[in-house]
């Protein structure tokens, strides 16, 4: 078997923002505990391999962003390692996280926020590979019309500042950044849930090309359940920070095991004649400030029993490459 290009193992990331002192005044009275650690990430586990797109998904407070930050180096995980090719990804430096490669590049949503709204697309372009040392400056100079052609769009616009460009076209010029550095993981964070329905299109399939001229490995980050459907070979299924299912796309869509996974399928909308029901999940994703005991589902599993209620399921074989964390793939029911 090929070995995978990423590992995430036992992946933990918490957020602790300290008290101040009248937070702190009030916890020493009524004895009630200062400061808030929200828990983004729990414990996750998965592995990516050479050439793959693994598609995450879950409702939006999930920690599918945070994950993609951590994978991408932007964090260093509170608990457990992040492994690009065997070597770690990022580690805690003087507070924060220093990122250790440069083979890891993030596309993200906003493809006007990401880029420098001073700097010249081919500036933009050439700084990461000029600071890096990819190249001299008249090879980089060189490379970017090349980038820019590569990503559907005019060597001459290099001249060019982010606001003289369409959103699809800042997506495709984000892409093209990525790409300067030569990278062997690309991550996409929400990359086209910004743009317009056709401009959308143009960019997936701009992205189908790449990864069959290039052979990109990527990480797909989205909760457009038709996208992901369209452009991954596997999907990861997150709720409050934990992966809850894992398995190959066709199979995941075709037949969901975990509650919360049948449930988000269910509401994806479909095109026919017929009359089609509608049932909504019950009830608020829980806070990461104080997430549940248990399954972090069982609040709102209609199947939820004693059991779920303890003991934290963990994420298991299911047969045939699939995985699932939820007590009701033990053979049985919720109850204890």
């Amino acid at each position: 078997m090929t070995a995978p290009l990423l590992e995430v193992k036992g992946v933990s990331k918490r957020f602790t923002r300290e008290a101040g002192l009248i937070e702190r005044s009030i916890a020493r009275l009524t004895g009630a505990k200062a400061g808030a650690t929200v828990h983004a990430l729990t414990g996750i586990d998965l592995s990516v391999a050479p050439g793959e797109v693994l598609g995450i998904v879950g409702e939006s407070g999930c920690g599918k962003s945070t994950l993609g930050r951590v994978v991408s180096g932007i964090y260093a995980p509170s608990a457990g390692e992040v492994l690009l090719g065997g070597a770690p990804v990022a580690r805690e430096h003087a507070g924060g996280a220093e990122k250790l490669t440069t083979k890891v590049q993030m596309i993200h949503q906003d493809p006007f926020a990401s880029l420098n709204p001073r700097m010249k697309v081919g500036e933009t372009l050439g700084e990461g590979p000029l600071v890096h040392g990819l190249g001299t400056a008249r090879e980089i100079r060189e490379r970017t019309g090349a980038l820019l052609e590569q990503v559907g769009l005019e060597a001459a616009y290099a001249d060019r500042l982010p606001h003289q460009f369409s959103g699809g076209q800042r997506q495709r010029i984000a892409i093209a950044r990525a790409l300067a550095m030569e990278p062997d993981l690309l991550v996409f964070d929400e990359a086209v849930a910004s743009l317009d329905v056709s401009i959308q299109a143009q960019v997936l399939n701009l992205f189908t090309d790449l990864r069959t001229e290039l052979g990109l490995t990527a990480l797909f980050i989205s909760h457009d359940l038709s996208v992901v459907h369209h452009v991954c070979d596997r999907v990861a299924i997150m709720y409050l920070g934990r992966i809850v299912e894992l398995a190959g796309a066709g199979e995941l869509y075709a037949r969901p095991l975990h509650p919360y996974s049948e449930a988000l399928f269910a509401s994806v909308p479909t095109l026919g004649t017929g009359r089609a029901s509608f049932q909504a999940i019950k009830g608020e994703i829980p806070s990461p400030l104080d997430p549940p005991t248990g399954c972090a589902f069982h609040p709102r599993c209609p199947m939820a029993g004693p059991r779920c209620k303890a003991e934290v399921p963990a994420l298991k074989d299911a047969g045939a490459g699939r995985m699932a964390a939820c007590h009701l793939q033990d053979g049985g029911t919720g109850a204890a």
